[in-house]
């Protein structure tokens, strides 16, 4: 999962080799911690959260089967 979020992120932004995935794991969810270079912030986010709600909606897609609540937070 973590692979796909650098994937996607790294696609959408000017600095590719500042984006950094974080995860924190406890026992009902799955925290994914996404952070950009600052500039690139507008870019992850979107146009009325667009693009990370998109990014969101794949990721939870992907990880149907793990029976965990899966969250993915953005931060410059």
């Amino acid at each position: 999962m973590k692979e796909l979020i650098l994937v996607i992120a790294k696609a959408l932004v000017d600095h590719p080799e500042e984006v950094r995935v974080e995860v924190k794991d406890d026992e009902r969810s799955t925290i994914y911690q996404l952070s950009v270079h600052p500039e690139d912030v507008g870019k992850i986010i979107g146009k009325q959260g667009r693009i990370a709600k998109a990014i969101r909606t794949v990721v939870t897609s992907a990880s149907v089967k793990s029976n965990k609540r899966v969250i993915v937070d953005i931060d410059s």
